[in-house]
């Protein structure tokens, strides 16, 4: 099968983007031939992808959006293919991938200008074309929680929604060598043994959390705060919160590290992960942290949070999010030893029973069951 991929953008250390390659590498290794539509690549491009340059033009995010639609439909259409799977929402798609959140529960909690807005109704108008009943896309999606937000906006049937397990790398799994990497990665980072290291990994940093993060440490008791070295990885610019854990008092402890490939020895190094996420639905990062033993403090609005429950590996905060919740939630792990070890060998259990693993090769299944209709 001829099969085209639709992202705006790629580059190598985002959540979606991350997803998409190995859906795509899976097609591949199955001998299907893949063909990407996308404005921006960064990074290494794999050699058996047809990866075309789809031009940018217009002067606003949704804008370019609309054109980029526009563009790949007419190339489309002179080049047929047997399915079109989609990474953001447009109209057109065989199958679509659920990376992100439903446009219109969030838009629900908006003003009536906001809602007015063309960049309102331009996302509304592409969410619609994917989940209308009376359109025939298969979707897939992470978590039941975007099954029932888009059923109730749009009546999707739910015959149409598929959820796929999470398709984390083995290698972020615990292994006999994990403490050993714990080690290697503490001293090469001049961090002590017995420092308290909190991670934190994630593009967009308002969107992740991590003020909030630096708020729960900077509420530590003196002596406790000293304990801790807070590392951030993530593409974004750290520059507003090393601003703000200077106002804070801490910023000789945090850490920023743009995205990389060694995430696993940052997991097997940490604590604790934190997740005091704003949005996210999912949120992979999660499961990672517990696939390698890492407990985890969470945003209750996180797809993926019900993962940290079922594995009884941390604590998921409730909804609304309140400060003073994860401050205490914060000092609550560092300061009770022998709970944080429960919920590090709870981790390394669920990362050893739970399916974490085969995300790819349940949508390549589901992509490869779906042609293209006219």
């Amino acid at each position: 099968m001829q099969l085209a991929f639709c992202i705006y953008k790629y580059f190598p250390f985002g959540g979606l983007q991350r997803d998409f390659l190995q859906i795509a590498n899976a097609c591949l290794a199955r001998g299907h031939k893949v063909r990407v539509y996308v404005m921006d690549w960064q990074g290494d491009k794999p050699v058996n992808f047809d990866i075309i340059l789809v031009p940018q033009k217009g002067l606003s995010n949704h804008r370019r959006n609309q054109n980029y639609y526009y563009w790949v439909k007419d190339h489309l259409n002179a080049n047929p293919v047997d399915s079109v799977v989609g990474f953001n929402k447009m109209p057109g798609l065989d199958v679509y991938f659920a990376g992100d959140t439903c446009f219109a529960e969030k838009v629900s909690h908006k003003g009536l200008f906001y809602q007015l807005s063309p960049r309102c109704k331009h996302y509304l108008a592409f969410e619609d074309a994917v989940f209308n009943p009376h359109h025939h896309t298969q979707i897939m999606v992470l978590t039941k929680q975007q099954i029932h937000d888009f059923e109730k906006y749009y009546h999707t049937q739910s015959s149409r929604f598929s959820l796929l397990p999470p398709g984390i790398a083995q290698n972020r799994q615990y292994n006999s060598n994990s403490p050993i990497k714990r080690q290697q990665f503490r001293q090469a980072n001049q961090i002590k043994q017995d420092d308290f290291v909190i991670v934190q990994i994630g593009s967009d940093f308002k969107r992740k959390g991590v003020d909030r993060t630096l708020y729960a440490i900077a509420a530590l008791p003196e002596e406790l705060k000293k304990q801790v070295i807070y590392l951030v990885v993530g593409q974004d610019k750290p520059d507003a919160y090393q601003k703000l854990a200077k106002q804070l008092g801490i910023l000789q402890q945090v850490h920023f590290f743009s995205g990389r490939d060694d995430i696993p020895d940052f997991l097997f190094s940490a604590d604790l992960l934190l997740h005091p996420a704003r949005q996210e639905a999912a949120g992979m990062v999660l499961v990672e942290a517990l696939a390698a033993g890492v407990p985890v403090i969470v945003s209750g609005i996180s797809g993926y949070a019900y993962h940290i429950n079922d594995a009884n590996a941390g604590v998921v905060l409730n909804e609304p999010f309140v400060q003073s919740e994860l401050n205490q939630a914060v000092y609550h792990a560092i300061t009770d030893k022998q709970q944080l070890l429960t919920w590090h060998n709870n981790a390394i259990h669920y990362g050893e029973t739970a399916d974490l693993y085969h995300l790819a090769e349940h949508a390549t299944d589901i992509i490869l069951g779906c042609r293209h209709y006219e």
